[in-house]
């Protein structure tokens, strides 16, 4: 016959007695805060990777550096949406006060600032303009 514990005895030997929505979710968030920090983290490690493969091969060494740059922020772009989508989920559904939505309000704002300076960064013209950009290659390529 199994010994049966009491829940405050799982508790403290670290066994689960039971899960709140609000911890369940939190739980959640954190995954995706992981999985946004994880993209970050290979994606700058792939683009460190190609990047010295690219300089010991001759032909591509010229544009190494520039393919490093796009590389780094496109991974940099891409963990920031995903964190963006953590801090909106924590604040819709665990913590809806008026000072959490002000903080996620100045988080996604700094975010943005980020993500458009990056992109500006890897593509040369603001968002809102390259269609211009796609439209001049276009013409050259005629």
């Amino acid at each position: 016959m199994g010994v049966r514990l009491s829940p405050s005895t799982r508790a403290a030997a670290g066994h689960h007695v039971g899960m709140t929505y609000d911890q369940f979710i939190s739980d959640i968030v954190k995954g995706v805060e992981a999985i946004g920090a994880a993209i970050m983290i290979v994606g700058g490690l792939w683009a460190l990777v190609t990047f010295a493969v690219a300089t010991t091969r001759p032909e591509d060494r010229a544009g190494a550096y520039v393919d490093l740059r796009r590389r780094l922020g496109r991974a940099i772009l891409l963990g920031l949406e995903v964190l963006i989508v953590g801090d909106i989920v924590r604040t819709i559904i665990v913590d809806t006060t008026l000072e959490s939505v002000a903080v996620l309000g100045a988080i996604v704002l700094i975010r943005i600032v980020l993500s458009f300076s990056l992109e500006v960064e890897i593509d040369g013209v603001w968002p809102w303009n390259r269609w211009r950009l796609d439209q001049a290659g276009s013409t050259e390529a005629s």
